[in-house]
């Protein structure tokens, strides 16, 4: 049962991130299953996309609890945090389309976890004087994830931007010095 109901959401995944407009017959029919499993999963739409987004909650919130327990300094976690998170924030890149349209609401409660652990590092950064004081840490950690994911849902392995990029231009959000970006991304790719 579990294991119908974990193929079905990683062809999910598959599908609404080729289309995200797919409906629940597509998944059906890319999971090789009628409707009835998809729908005795899932009652609806909005519960897949729901299941989908705890997932990744899930997975997000273990690598940054990760990052953000080391000694090192904020932008050193940060930068270790984006790297780790990469694979993640791309196979679930979907969700910043679904985020923008009638799933959105549900979406963005369902993050609220991750967004307050995102802001309690940037906090840490800004009052270590790592990360610039310009805007609230909540709404300076929103942007420079945003950065993440837009990079994630622009990169479709054909030398567009990838993890390197993310993590540089979410440093350089943050208010880190480009010199330090650089270093701190490393040779990702």
């Amino acid at each position: 049962m579990n294991e119908t109901r974990d193929r079905i959401l990683d062809v999910a995944l598959e599908v609404l991130g080729d289309n995200p407009d797919a409906g629940m017959g597509d998944i059906a029919a890319a999971a090789g299953v009628v409707r009835r499993p998809v729908y005795g999963h899932f009652p609806s739409r909005l519960d897949l996309i729901r299941t989908l987004t705890e997932r990744a909650v899930t997975e997000m919130t273990a690598v940054l609890a990760d990052a953000s327990a080391c000694d090192a300094a904020a932008d050193t976690a940060w930068a270790g945090f984006v790297a780790r998170v990469w694979p993640v924030a791309h196979r679930y890149r979907v969700l910043l389309a679904l985020r923008r349209g009638e799933y959105g609401e549900a979406i963005h409660a369902l993050l609220g976890p991750l967004d307050e652990l995102l802001a309690g590092l940037v906090q840490r950064g800004k009052d270590s004087d790592v990360f610039a004081r310009h805007l609230p840490a909540g709404i300076a950690s929103q942007l420079a994830y945003g950065a993440v994911f837009a990079i994630a849902d622009s990169d479709q392995s054909n030398g567009t931007p990838g993890a390197r990029a993310a993590t540089i231009t979410s440093l350089l959000m943050l208010g880190v010095p480009e010199a330090r970006a650089l270093a701190l991304a490393g040779d990702q790719p």
